[in-house]
């Protein structure tokens, strides 16, 4: 099961514990059948899918409940008016644990991973959000073309040959290459490699050994050693290749005024501050990790439903060629034109948020849905997968594929607080439209140029390694 281990941080806040101590009334909230003294909920849990088991717990015990395991318990969340309370900035704020807190060996205070407490947060934000401005949109766009366009030659490699293509590694491919170039000026050579590159390996590496403290208690830590000494090697890739890429521009002088650039020569526009080197780095690989990962993980589940839904399919192609005509590469202002395509992508991470949950602690005494007292500091994890199929927002069937759920007129009817496929609040993903963006044009480019077949009798298995990902998931391609 998801369960917290202690991070190798020593500075970890109080909200960072165990929900006994945070949750007098720990009672009222239901608990799996079957808890084993000492060992706690283990009975039927996979490690390797941790959240796919409190998925189907949460089915069973409502939109509230708890686990525990080895001593530790975890306090759930996923009904749409709790969560919607939980979105509440005035009681509640980011919290920082589980798979989170183990990543800040690799990622320290990056946005990301850093501590409420910790002031480079909102230092980096403030210098940071100018570069995702629309005029700083607009000139990523002819790089993200650029990128789409090394793709789509490897794609018409494949689709001569009669080969089908590995949509997971393509699209991580694509959103490296993309976040690389356009904010950091660095060319990883995806595509002229058969493997993936091994900052990919090195970050898979990470997140899965994050993913995998969560699941094996301290007693048994001794287990981790060999992966401990591989992490270790990760890291310390992860930090060459951006030091690297670091020094690269500062040799020459400066670059076109991108994400890098402003780390290393804006100030904060009041306080005059400057990022430092080390924090620079950090936000370098938060920028590589999470700009990369979650957008492939979002453009696979897209595809993978295209293919499986050849009427959404026919609908979205039919708007591309309208909304596009004979242009041979749309301009910025062109993409967001693309609603129906939009809602697929929209629908899409509904099912499956490729970032799948967000935890939330009480930044003041409060009690959640007016039941369950929660101390300042006592935290909740908000499963975002469940959160988005809470038939009291999203209806009888809230399984199926369908896109026109984000219909204008369907958006207006639910309530606020039920689609958080980036998180919420000052805390959100800083790069969702660039995301959104990116991966919008992807998607329409390819449905100009391929029909999608999927490959007969697949069924989608979802990897875990804090992302979601679809597993072994090709398609086959047909030029149209």
């Amino acid at each position: 099961m998801a369960q917290m281990t202690q991070s190798a941080d020593a500075t970890l806040p109080r909200g960072f514990r165990s929900a006994e101590q945070g949750w007098p009334r720990l009672d009222r909230i239901p608990h799996p059948p079957r808890r084993v003294p000492l060992i706690g909920d283990v009975v039927g849990a996979n490690v390797r899918t941790p959240l796919q088991d409190s998925m189907r717990i949460a089915a069973d015990l409502g939109p509230i409940f708890r686990r525990k395991g080895f001593g530790k318990e975890i306090v759930f969340v996923w009904g749409a008016d709790l969560a919607a309370e939980l979105a509440d900035e005035s009681r509640f704020a980011k919290h920082v644990g589980l798979g989170v807190a183990n990543l800040r060996p690799v990622a320290g205070d990056g946005l990301f991973t850093a501590y409420n407490h910790e002031p480079n947060w909102q230092l980096a934000h403030d210098i940071l959000a100018p570069g995702f401005s629309r005029e700083a949109m607009e000139g990523y766009h002819p790089l993200m073309l650029d990128v789409a366009g090394q793709l789509m030659a490897a794609w018409d490699t494949s689709e001569a040959a009669g080969r089908s293509v590995d949509v997971p590694g393509d699209m991580t491919k694509l959103t490296l290459e993309t976040i690389a170039r356009t904010g950091f000026g660095h060319d990883f050579g995806s595509f002229e490699r058969e493997r993936l590159h091994p900052f990919v390996t090195a970050m898979v590496g990470a997140l899965s050994f994050a993913q995998r403290r969560n699941v094996v208690p301290p007693l048994l830590s001794s287990l981790l050693r060999g992966a401990e000494k591989r992490n270790a090697a990760d890291r310390a890739y992860l930090n060459r290749t951006v030091d690297d890429v670091i020094a690269a521009r500062r040799a020459s002088g400066g670059g076109p005024g991108d994400l890098l650039d402003r780390m290393l020569e804006v100030a904060h526009p009041e306080t005059g501050e400057r990022l430092a080197p080390e924090n620079i780095r950090r936000q370098v690989i938060t920028f590589l990790v999470a700009g990369h990962e979650t957008t492939s993980g979002a453009l696979s589940f897209a595809l993978h439903y295209l293919a499986q839904n050849p009427d959404v399919l026919a609908t979205a192609q039919e708007e591309v060629d309208r909304v596009w005509g004979d242009a041979p590469v749309p301009a910025y202002q062109q993409v967001a034109k693309l609603r129906y395509l939009r809602r697929v992508l929209d629908e899409s991470l509904r099912l499956w948020p490729t970032a799948p949950a967000f935890a939330r602690e009480a930044i003041t005494d409060t009690t959640l849905g007016g039941t369950h007292p929660m101390r300042r500091g006592a935290w909740a994890l908000v499963l975002t997968t469940m959160l988005h199929r809470d038939p009291a927002a999203w209806g009888e069937n809230p399984e199926t594929f369908d896109p026109d759920r984000f219909a204008p007129q369907a958006v207006r009817a639910r309530p606020a607080h039920v689609f958080k496929p980036f998180g919420t609040g000052a805390r959100a993903c800083i790069g969702r439209q660039f995301a959104l963006h990116e991966a919008t044009l992807v998607l329409g480019l390819l449905l100009r140029r391929y029909d999608l077949r999927p490959e007969p009798g697949y069924r989608l298995k979802v990897a875990e390694r804090l992302t979601l990902m679809p597993d072994g998931l090709r398609l086959h391609l047909t030029r149209r």
